[in-house]
């Protein structure tokens, strides 16, 4: 298996659930189609999603990271969050 970037980007998503108040999920990962455990975070990030728009929820803010760290094996999850160390602060 090659190794992949180690560079990780994180998105963030607003919506508005169906009782019409916002939420907002961050530290979203954005991985490729290729990556390993992509299918796995989707298929977590949709079922995330889904939870909080279908029920009512006293917090608007919301960390996908958090979730996953719960959800997944801490091995998987240090895979998908790794962040390489950038020299000099670029």
């Amino acid at each position: 298996m090659e190794k992949e970037d180690d560079s990780l980007l994180c998105k963030s998503l607003e919506f508005k659930n169906s009782f019409g108040k916002k939420i907002k999920v961050m530290d979203i990962p954005v991985l490729t189609k290729t990556h390993q455990y992509y299918f796995k975070v989707d298929v977590r990030l949709q079922s995330y999603i889904s939870l909080l728009y279908y029920h009512s929820q006293d917090r608007c803010t919301h960390s996908f990271r958090e979730h996953l760290k719960r959800k997944m094996n801490w091995m998987e999850f240090k895979e998908v969050y790794s962040i390489q160390d950038f020299k000099n602060n670029a």
